[in-house]
């Protein structure tokens, strides 16, 4: 005769299968899992990677040429691009504002060249005045076809001055 408290195996079954669930289920829950880098959005790539190049690059500018490049950005919906530099040497800072010598933005990628328009009536959208020291001034770029995006690097010349890697934000 059976003792008829004990469970007989195939009843105990579900029971057991319940008992498994739950602690996967608990176990799974617990486990930290890895955490998958999310990639970054061009803009915020952008801005580590203009910072990234004025510490490198930005002393140089100030003892050489005088000059802080503060940011390129687009502007006009994106149809032009507007480089912003602060003046701290107007001696050294001349030749950014001497409308002689011509300004390009180079897009590093495609090689495409945009220069500084110059309107009918206004003439190059770039300043022409002598500099003021800690005086924040501009360049229009054209940018037809919206070419050069954020995230994209370019090359800035005018006259001697080269600057290599900057970053349109």
């Amino acid at each position: 005769m059976r003792n008829s408290r004990t469970v007989a195996p195939a009843n105990r079954l579900p029971a057991v299968v319940i008992v498994i669930t739950m602690t996967c289920v608990a176990a799974c829950a617990a486990t930290k899992t890895h955490d998958v880098p999310e990639t970054a959005s061009p803009v915020a790539s952008a801005h580590s990677d203009a910072g990234d190049w004025r510490v490198r690059q930005g002393l140089y500018f100030k003892r050489n040429w005088g000059v802080e490049l503060i940011n390129i950005t687009p502007v006009s919906s994106g149809y032009m691009l507007a480089l912003r530099y602060r003046v701290l040497e107007p001696d050294r800072a001349k030749v950014l504002n001497d409308r002689k010598s011509k300004a390009y933005l180079i897009d590093e990628a495609s090689g495409t060249v945009l220069a500084v328009p110059a309107m009918e009536n206004i003439g190059e959208l770039r300043p022409g005045a002598t500099p003021e020291a800690g005086r924040n001034y501009f360049m229009i770029f054209g940018n037809p076809g919206q070419l050069v995006k954020k995230g994209s690097r370019v090359s800035f010349r005018v006259g001697n001055l080269r600057a290599s890697g900057l970053v349109v934000e």
